[in-house]
């Protein structure tokens, strides 16, 4: 536009950015991406996910350590940025939802009767007196498939319950996922 301008009314470069109060360096400097963005984005992706906890400044050291890049962290954390990634937060280790190599093992479920999980709750009468609830959930529908109440609950009935379930309902095609918190230790 200011090339335009000063073509047009022959003036100089620096009087139509004056009158048009723009700096001078704005319209000179067309930005391209640089040359090896595209393989420094695919090695960044390979290594977050094989590293899942890892954040940008680590998988920066990993770049320049072992994979021979000479990468700013700036630069590695505008990618962080464009491609919508975040560290997932920690997790206990009892229960968690993935390996040591990153990799996560809870179930997606695709279908109905793909993935069921269980809850023990635990909670008081107005009396102070302790009851059990065993909940069984099919994660696709959200549907409770059954619900199980009792001041206690032994394996038998839990065993009973899920010969019940596989009767009526079948054996789901991936089995159990516990829905671990603190109220599940019974």
């Amino acid at each position: 536009m200011i090339i335009q301008i000063s073509q047009q009314l022959v003036v100089s470069e620096r009087r139509a950015c004056k009158v048009l109060e723009q700096a001078r360096a704005t319209h000179r400097r067309y930005l391209l991406p640089p040359s090896d963005e595209k393989q420094l984005t695919n090695d960044f992706i390979t290594l977050v996910t094989k590293y899942g906890r890892y954040g940008y400044r680590r998988i920066t050291a990993l770049l320049n350590n072992e994979h021979g890049w000479r990468v700013n962290r700036k630069r590695v954390e505008r990618i962080w940025r464009k491609e919508g990634l975040k560290v997932p937060k920690k997790q206990p280790k009892r229960g968690r939802l993935w390996l040591n190599d990153g990799s996560c093992i809870r179930l997606r479920p695709e279908y109905k009767d793909h993935v069921w999980s269980y809850d023990f709750v635990i909670d008081r009468t107005a009396n102070g007196r302790a009851f059990k609830i065993l909940n069984i959930i099919d994660e696709y529908t959200w549907e409770c498939l059954a619900i199980l109440i009792a001041r206690k609950i032994k394996n038998q009935d839990v065993i009973d319950l899920l010969f019940y379930l596989f009767i009526f309902r079948g054996i789901p095609k991936c089995f159990w996922q516990v829905h671990w918190g603190p109220p599940s230790a019974i």
